[in-house]
């Protein structure tokens, strides 16, 4: 067995709550929202909130892996970010660039397999290359696995995933009439990452923005108001036993208990008529 660092505790010393493994989610997905917010309530450059976001990030992978989950997807940048200002947008480029880079070694090292799911263009060739390095070096990895959303967007992904479907009907290697849920979820960026359980969402709004919108068709979905770079681990253990509280029926139900009236049931009811002769 592959012998990978643990890790590190929280600096307050505080523990993973204990949940039956079977209440823990298999998949989060985190939008790592309120960088800009915080840095503008300390009078700092947005860059700052961004940058407080990496360490906040790593110690909920910790936490993670803490907690028993498998998969951890993080929202870094999304295919509607490329509207912000020129300057933030490089800026965020090569911040994502450098944070893969620096931070590949640490993560090999405690057992995360990096995956990267997102569009190759207009994103930098030297953030594509950071995260394939990242990619081939941790893939035989299984203690977590982290996917990285870089030029990521839910409806883009779906986009992309419709595009290859219908090459591959033109071509006839694909048949319309054998389409199902199953076969997009094979052209998605990542098909063998499973549905998201935990949608996570920080600094107090409440929508998807355009994340992960097929595989988080059935998440249980958990706002917080706290901006990211003031999150840390304990917020996303909080969030799991908000999880674990949660009946999740996938569209079924139990069904009532029946009081019993005495009305015989075996036959058909009577036709109900508007009383017209």
């Amino acid at each position: 067995m592959t012998r990978y660092r643990p890790p590190q505790q929280h600096a307050s010393g505080a523990r993973p709550p204990q949940l039956p493994a079977e209440l823990v989610p298999d998949h989060v997905a985190i939008v790592m929202d309120g960088n800009g917010r915080w840095a503008k309530e300390r009078g700092l450059p947005r860059t700052e909130g961004h940058k407080r976001g990496e360490a906040v990030l790593f110690d909920v992978i910790e936490g993670a892996i803490e907690m028993g989950i498998k998969t951890v997807s993080a929202y870094a940048f999304s295919t509607e970010n490329w509207r912000r200002s020129p300057e933030e947008v490089r800026w965020l480029m090569g911040f994502n660039r450098d944070v893969i880079h620096r931070r590949r070694d640490e993560l090999n090292d405690m057992g995360v397999r990096v995956r990267w799911a997102g569009r190759r263009p207009k994103l930098w060739r030297s953030v594509i290359k950071e995260l394939e390095v990242a990619q081939e070096m941790s893939k035989d990895n299984d203690k977590l696995t982290l996917q990285f959303c870089v030029n990521y967007g839910g409806r883009a992904e779906l986009a992309d995933a419709m595009a290859r479907m219908g090459e591959d009907v033109a071509s006839g290697r694909l048949k319309p009439g054998r389409i199902n849920e199953k076969t997009i979820q094979k052209y998605l960026y990542n098909p063998d990452i499973g549905d998201v359980d935990l949608f996570l969402r920080p600094s107090g709004e409440q929508r998807s923005s355009n994340f992960l919108l097929w595989q988080s068709a059935y998440a249980e979905y958990v706002y917080m108001d706290v901006l990211w770079p003031d999150f840390d681990r304990r917020h996303l253990w909080r969030a799991c036993e908000i999880y674990a509280s949660r009946d999740r029926r996938y569209g079924g139900a139990v069904p009532n208990p029946v009081v019993d009236t005495g009305e015989d049931l075996s036959e058909d009811p009577a036709p109900v008529t508007n009383g017209a002769g």
